[in-house]
Order: structure tokens, then sequence, then C-alpha cells
């Protein structure tokens, strides 16, 4: 037993030393991970409100930080400082936790600094929840669930296995539960760059099939020119139904799947033209915008 406590004490002081404290000046602050040693921060996107917070570092320095990158969408934001050699965390293979096992959180509740809990996995991947944020306002994505106490200030602290690897940045709390932001899609975030992409359609949702049976399709109104959506070839009328066989259950599920496909993936949309159903094969643009050969 001793040797266990040794061991998990051991993580614990690793984790706090790869989380950071963020102010935001005016409008309070949160926590953050130190995911890449040269100074790339992870955090929510809504602990930051300005281009330029301020971090401060385990061993008790503060840094000046540049926002980078921001997506309100998926609550993540990258940070950027100017040092090198930091303790970056081990990052996890999120798609790999299974139901049960026990997990950390690291972070700033209500001013603690680097607090730490624990707690075990409710749920793998959950999607289309909807839980509020540490700012109480509502965000809907796909999560980790965990049956884990987490308080204002923790947004944007590490969720971690017992190994000390980040599996998830905790952003919500939904029912009393934790909801993290599986690393895998901050993985793919941060290799995406500052690069949306973009359909180029006009949508309205429609319903969609029989009486007792109907469900969402967004109908394109409109196709941009020279856009995704012209080169794959759909038309205005088509009616989308979702995403390789996974339909679509609110309008904003197309933008977020847009968002979790990294630059040269295949983007695969099922859809309905003229009553027969189709799919349309579509390349995510690659970070400088075009598309992958």
């Amino acid at each position: 037993m001793t040797t266990l406590n040794d061991e998990l004490a051991s993580v614990a002081a690793a984790l706090s030393r790869s989380t950071v404290q963020i102010q935001d000046r005016r409008f309070g602050g949160g926590s953050g991970v130190i995911w890449q040693a040269d100074g790339v921060i992870i955090t929510n996107a809504h602990v930051i409100r300005s281009d330029r917070p301020t971090v401060k570092l385990a061993d008790n320095r503060v840094l000046d930080a540049v926002c980078t990158n921001r997506d309100r969408l998926q609550d993540l934001a990258v940070l950027k400082v100017d040092a090198t050699d930091l303790p970056a965390a081990p990052i996890g293979d999120s798609d790999t936790l299974r139901v049960g096992q026990m997990v950390f959180a690291v972070g700033n509740p209500l001013g603690i600094t680097n607090a730490l809990t624990t707690g075990i996995i409710h749920t793998v991947s959950s999607k289309n929840q909807t839980g509020k944020n540490q700012t109480g306002k509502n965000q809907t994505g796909t999560w980790i669930q965990a049956d884990i106490r987490l308080r204002s200030g923790n947004s944007g602290g590490a969720l971690a296995d017992t190994q000390g690897k980040v599996i998830g940045i905790n952003t919500a709390i939904a029912g009393g539960l934790g909801l993290a932001i599986p690393s895998n899609i901050v993985e793919r975030f941060l290799r995406r760059g500052t690069v949306k992409p973009y359909l180029g359609v006009t949508l309205q949702p429609v319903a969609i099939g029989r009486r007792y049976r109907r469900r969402l399709g967004l109908l394109i109104l409109a196709v941009q020119a020279d856009s995704l959506a012209e080169s794959a070839g759909l038309l205005t009328g088509d009616v989308l139904t979702g995403v390789a066989g996974r339909g679509f259950t609110d309008i904003s599920d197309l933008a977020e799947v847009l968002w979790q496909f990294s630059p040269g993936d295949l983007l695969q949309l099922n859809l309905i033209r003229a009553g027969k159903s189709a799919i349309a094969q579509i390349q995510i643009p690659d970070k400088s915008g075009a598309v992958a050969a």
C-alpha cells in the first residue's frame, strides 16, 4: 500500500508541474496544461477573454502569453509563452479509455493552486451531451464523462490516468459529473492550426423520414462557388443526413464534425438527392488552405 501511495503521489506531483494557472486580467482565469516543452499550453476557450493573458507556472514564474488559436465551438485555445524546456505533460490516447478506469483532475479551483481530485470514467466519448462550462454557459459536444469533482477554476486543467498521461481537458459539468475534451481531439485541433474547414453551403434544418420516425436533415439552399461543397458535387436541394452513417441530432453537428477532422482527412457525407440516398466525399484542406492531393 505504501508503494502504491508513493507512486500515486509521484504522478500527482508530475501533473502539478505541468499545470499552469491562467489569469486573464479583469476576467478571472482558470487552468492550462503544458502540452509541449517549447511553450505551447492548452486551455479552454472560455478561460481566455483577451489575446494576451498571463500564465503562472508551478515554479511561480509569471509569463506573458499570446493566444495563437481559439475555437469557441470546441472550447479549446492554444497559448504560447516565450520559454523552453518546460515540464510538458505526457499525452495519452483517449480512444483507449474504459468505463471504471481511475482518473485524476488537476487545476486551480476557487483560487487553490494545483488542487487534485480523483474519480472514475463514467462514460467514454459520449456524444452530443449538453453541460455547463465553468462560466455557467451551455455547451454541446463530444466528451469524456467522469465521476469526479470539478469547481470553477478547474477549466482548462488536465484529466489524467493513473500513469500521469493527460487524456482530456476538463471543461464542463453535467449533472454533477465532469466533462472533458478527449486528448485525441486536442491533438487534431493542434495539427489543424488556424485553418477552419468551410464547407460553403447555406443550410436549413428540415424533418425527414416517416411520420413517426422523423429525424433531422440539413437542406442545402445554396452552394458557394469554388467551395469544398462544389468540389464534392453537392447541389442545391440536397439534404444532408449525417456523416459516415451517423445521423445528425442537432443543427450544429455538421460544424462540430468538420472541426474534428484533420487536414487531408476524407469526410463522407450522407445525403438524400431526388428521394434517393447518396454519399459525397469531401477532403479537408491542409494547413495551407489547399485540398490535399
